[in-house]
């Protein structure tokens, strides 16, 4: 890419933005947890984040052009660097899929604003540079050949306009309207030319004014654009669902926590305090089992390849969620707690305990105000010998050790609905 070239860009503004978005389109409120098609969503539980652009190829995160204070016309080489000879989209969808997840979510733009997919509105883009390859088509066909879900993670600021860095000052009033037109007219791209998306992940917002961004506005457009997509909140208004980050907080509309498996969003070659398989699955626990979801981050190289820690651990996760699986998709907070133990999460009238401290062959259980009728390790296909007066439960003749090595699970069929002790546990 021509310096020169960038610096026109950079300095003149995306001024043909302001006849892209030509259609007015009417604002509507946010429809949140009344969306028709939060069902899917809800039922999933489980999905992958993927962070994934120029930043990887220097391999220190994807906040480096801010953090290292890189002027963006070094910042810009990356770009013509960046041609990933081993992307595959079908493999990361192969490997969500061995994970036990039902969606997954793409950068198609970081805050430094390279672009995945083939923007009018800029030359930052990896159909005009290095690459010359539409990467988000690619992504977006190989999930809509596998028929997965599919979303898109779109950062509203820019660090390559001119007074955006640092982060927090006020903006002029012609550089803001430059990134908003530009954010406005790239987002109706991405609805527009990749078929149907499922979620859209807003990220960005700085300043954190949905007035100035028009925010309504673009969401009403998204909706107009494809009218079952799930929205996320960070626009600066309420979407479909909420986002804590790298936390898990229950929320009492929608939600999922995203979390990282090491330290970081983007590929860092060398940062390996990769959380343990048993940890994640207790975090996607914990979010299940409080009808949340959870979306774990991957971050592949700039080649295109997942790191091998990564890809062992949705690998062994994948496993887990075989054989276990059910205690996670579509469920919720459970009646009948297992606090000794660990977590419990309920689906339909089924019960399931997530023992994170095996108390050996037999399970104490109590505030159960049903009768346990039957009681089975999944694990082993085994059922449990059943001891039971009034709220107090034993699950004997279990094996001494825990035979799975991360989470085991213990599903429990009641006669009739599952309910609590009264008084119940608090």
């Amino acid at each position: 890419m021509k310096m020169k070239k960038l610096r026109l860009i950079v300095f003149l503004g995306l001024a043909i933005s302001i006849n892209v978005i030509a259609q007015t389109v009417k604002t509507s409120p946010s429809q949140g947890q009344n969306h028709p098609d939060m069902g899917w969503w809800q039922e999933a539980r489980f999905g992958m984040f993927i962070h994934w652009g120029v930043y990887s190829i220097p391999g220190r995160g994807e906040w480096l052009m801010y953090q290292e204070h890189v002027p963006f016309t070094e910042y810009a080489n990356l770009a013509d660097q960046f041609n990933p000879r081993d992307f595959n989209p079908r493999q990361w969808v192969a490997k969500a899929k061995e994970a036990g997840m039902k969606y997954v979510v793409l950068t198609t733009r970081h805050h430094d604003g390279f672009c995945l997919f083939d923007s009018k509105v800029s030359d930052f883009t990896s159909t005009k540079t290095g690459a010359k390859r539409d990467f988000v088509k690619e992504f977006a066909d190989a999930c809509h050949e596998a028929g997965m879900r599919m979303g898109f993670y779109y950062s509203l600021t820019d660090w390559h306009f001119p007074g955006v860095l640092p982060q927090g000052y006020p903006l002029s009033k012609s550089t803001m309207k430059l990134l908003v037109d530009q954010a406005h007219a790239q987002v109706r791209e991405l609805l527009s030319n990749y078929g149907v998306v499922d979620i859209l992940w807003f990220d960005g917002l700085a300043p954190n004014d949905p007035v100035g961004w028009r925010s309504e506005e673009l969401l009403a457009m998204a909706r107009k654009l494809q009218p079952s997509v799930l929205i996320n909140d960070r626009s600066g208004i309420p979407g479909d669902f909420a986002t804590p980050e790298n936390h898990v907080t229950a929320q009492t509309t929608p939600w999922e926590s995203c979390f990282c498996m090491n330290r970081t969003w983007g590929y860092a070659k060398y940062d390996r305090n990769y959380k343990p398989v048993h940890e994640l699955l207790r975090l996607l626990v914990s979010c299940a089992s409080q009808k949340g979801n959870f979306l774990l981050n991957v971050s592949p190289d700039g080649d295109g390849i997942l790191p091998i820690e990564q890809a062992e651990i949705l690998g062994n996760i994948g496993k887990w969620m075989k054989v276990n699986g059910m205690a996670i998709y579509g469920a919720g907070p459970s009646p009948i707690i297992a606090a000794n133990m660990g977590m419990t999460t309920r689906v339909k009238d089924k019960v399931y305990l997530l023992i994170q401290r095996w108390p050996g062959s037999s399970v104490p259980l109590a505030w159960c105000g049903s009768k346990v009728k039957s009681a089975r390790l999944l694990a082993t296909g085994e059922y449990a010998r059943i001891e039971q007066k009034g709220d107090r439960v034993w699950l004997h003749d279990l094996p001494e050790l825990p035979p799975d090595t991360y989470l085991n699970v213990i599903e429990l069929t009641f006669e009739g609905v599952p309910k609590p002790s009264e008084p119940a546990y608090r």
